[in-house]
């Protein structure tokens, strides 16, 4: 199981929020390259990243950060979410080496525009979907869906998605915990990959989500832990890696 390195890109500034919301967030580095590279080095092999802004403004603004952190990291695989909201974004990023684009609000508004995007990008769309309490969240978690989770899950695999991002929003950046049996729920439920999202906080976190890893969990996100210390990534890791062999 892969453990996922988070850099949330605010301003151009490498930044976690608490649930969401962009006025509540904590600045851990005025350089996102240089903390992109550190977590190379300590073993990650997949880095998230995140344009917060442009999630908000319906199109990228941290662009150029972006493609200095995928050349700077160039035999690590990367995937890009916040703003991607048509074909021209798509190509954007896969033309400076970004491996996956993730989709949010904009999947669950125009589901067809997730069938189009895997049909000429196929291989490289990633869905994400934010989630409280089995239903999926839109607009930066200010409003939650009539959609359940399991169900747009579905959709989306008959789609052609590589995977599913699953965020429990009731937990993210507030370290509580990870929420495996929603997480467990939603992979039994698809053939695809789920990486889990939201809530690690330790290793013991880990051990949890990888006695459930054969369940279809190929790994998860991590973020406010890392940068704050309760998980040292590198320890996390290694021991996912003993764990889910």
């Amino acid at each position: 199981m892969l453990l996922i390195p988070a850099i949330d890109l605010k301003d151009g500034k490498c930044v976690r929020l608490r649930q969401g919301k962009m006025e509540d967030d904590t600045v851990f580095s005025d350089d996102p390259v240089m903390m992109a590279k550190k977590w190379v080095a300590a073993g990650a092999s997949r880095l998230h990243l995140v344009d917060l802004n442009g999630a908000f403004e319906g199109k990228p603004v941290n662009g150029a950060v972006i493609e200095s952190i995928v050349a700077a990291c160039p035999d690590v695989t990367i995937q890009v979410g916040g703003g991607i909201r048509d074909e021209d974004t798509v190509q954007s990023y896969l033309d400076i080496g970004v491996q996956y684009c993730i989709l949010g609000t904009k999947a669950v508004n125009a589901p067809h525009f997730v069938s189009d995007l895997c049909l000429n990008f196929p291989g490289h769309i990633i869905v994400g979907l934010d989630a409280k309490d089995g239903k999926v969240a839109i607009d930066g978690w200010s409003k939650l869906s009539r959609h359940d989770v399991i169900d747009l899950a579905q959709h989306f695999e008959k789609d052609g998605v590589e995977a599913i991002i699953y965020t429990d929003i009731s937990r993210d950046g507030m370290m509580s915990g990870v929420n495996t049996e929603s997480t467990v729920k939603l992979a039994r439920a698809i053939n695809i990959p789920v990486i889990a999202s939201g809530g690690i906080t330790n290793l013991d976190d880990i051990r949890a989500l990888c006695q459930v890893a054969d369940e279809g969990i190929m790994g998860a996100i991590t973020g406010r832990a890392i940068y704050e210390g309760t998980l040292d990534f590198e320890q996390g890791q290694k021991l996912a890696d003993e764990l889910c062999r």
